[in-house]
């Protein structure tokens, strides 16, 4: 796309006319921001720096609505704000005066500085995060973390502790399993993990370093509303993120460590966010992987070797996209608005719908159901598909179907699912 001339980019838009009605922070969002607009003072050095500096950079205005966007319920990747994208394509070939795309920059470069930076401290303006917590951008998913984590933090025979209310928490003890002692002290498997468990019910393991939990389980659609502690007072609540990352306020100082992947609420698929206590940083297990160790990639500000730089930087238009939303207290608002919708539609269907998940740890993301004839789950796919809501079929190890309603997801894309659901029900009830 680098090499495309500007005059080929069109600005993208909505197919929905009452869609630009319902979300409103399309049009909160700044089309204008200083690329200087930050809690510190950054320098970018280009061409026309001062004009990046003295004038904001003009986004295009939305030209007529079109049918070519569709409302894109997937699990991540996952739908971005529109007015996001806007922006990016407006900047895709010549970021802010300085004569290249972001794509193009050396990461040690003045220019991708001041976007990482500027990344880095919406970030911790958003989530509130303290300062004695490093915020570091790195790559390999969640995934990767899975065995970062112990490697960083623990010694080859220390005990750590597991709550397993998904597939994601499994899979994160698994790993754990090559580099430390980890002890699942409860899993909700037997009941096809449609449940959290009462805290003071666990049976933790007094001496253990750590507890790990999966915040949110994108498959299964269970999250946790509030937050274990653990047992032992030198041990630290470490938390997988990935699918309700900044969907929320969260009070960091309860935890060790976060960490997240970026493709479902923050940005495209690439980097992953670990948010780190700083005393925790520095202990790594010989064996780790140079990339691998917290330290490494904190003593060089997240830029070791090369990061994502794009990545960060549509990371980075999502936290302002963010903050000109009034902050995450508005976003959950919002996100809790979404779900009380779908969810009351599954639960008032007289059983057409049902959604497994115990009430009161229902995900605000993700949203799993099916259907009682379970062989009309196919049809509403394809009919949900003509109607330009894509990606509702459920993750191939649970079946039937889910509804990821992320930041992004618009209210009105949620309206136009409960209307397809209910007519569908209507027709085949």
């Amino acid at each position: 796309m680098a090499a495309m001339s500007a005059a080929t980019l069109k600005t993208p838009t909505y197919h929905h006319h009452h869609h630009l009605n319902s979300v409103t922070h399309i049009a909160t969002f700044p089309h204008t921001v200083s690329p200087l607009s930050t809690t510190k003072s950054i320098s970018i050095t280009c061409n026309s720096a001062a004009n990046a500096a003295a004038a904001p950079v003009q986004t295009p205005p939305p030209t007529a609505v079109t049918s070519d966007r569709v409302f894109n319920f997937a699990a991540g990747p996952a739908t971005l704000p529109v007015n996001v994208l806007e922006k990016a394509q407006a900047e895709l070939v010549d970021w802010r005066g300085c004569g290249m795309s972001v794509m193009e920059m050396s990461h040690r470069g003045k220019e991708f500085l001041s976007i990482i930076q500027k990344a880095e401290a919406d970030l911790r303006a958003l989530l509130g995060v303290p300062e004695d917590y490093a915020v570091l951008f790195l790559q390999g998913g969640a995934t990767t973390q899975f065995a970062a984590v112990p490697l960083n933090i623990c010694a080859p025979d220390d005990a750590v502790d597991y709550i397993v209310t998904g597939s994601w928490g499994d899979k994160a003890y698994k790993e754990a399993v090559k580099y430390c002692k980890p002890n699942v002290i409860w899993s909700g498997k037997s009941e096809k993990y449609t449940k959290i468990p009462t805290f003071d019910s666990l049976e933790q393991t007094p001496h253990a370093k750590c507890l790990h939990i999966c915040a949110n389980e994108t498959i299964h659609g269970v999250e946790f509303k509030n937050y274990p502690t653990p047992k032992n007072p030198n041990a630290v609540l470490i938390a997988d993120m990935s699918s309700n990352f900044c969907s929320k306020p969260v009070d960091i100082s309860k935890f060790g460590i976060i960490y997240a992947g970026a493709q479902k609420n923050v940005g495209p698929s690439g980097v992953t966010i670990v948010i780190i206590r700083k005393d925790l940083i520095g202990n790594a297990q010989p064996v780790t992987p140079v990339m691998l160790d917290y330290k490494i990639h904190a003593d060089n500000n997240s830029l070791y070797n090369t990061p994502p730089c794009y990545g960060i930087y549509m990371c980075g238009l999502v936290f302002e996209d963010l903050l000109a939303q009034g902050g995450l207290g508005e976003v959950e608002k919002k996100n809790k608005k979404k779900a009380e919708i779908l969810y009351q539609t599954i639960d008032s269907s007289n059983g057409f719908y049902r959604c497994p998940v115990e009430k009161s740890v229902r995900s605000l993301m993700n949203v799993p159901f099916t259907l009682a004839k379970s062989e009309l789950e196919a049809e509403f796919i394809k009919e949900a598909a003509a109607e330009k809501m894509v990606q509702l079929k459920g993750h191939r190890s649970v079946g039937g179907m889910r509804a990821s309603i992320y930041n992004a997801m618009p209210l009105a894309g949620v309206e136009k699912l409960v209307a397809f659901m209910q007519d569908f029900q209507a027709r085949h009830g």
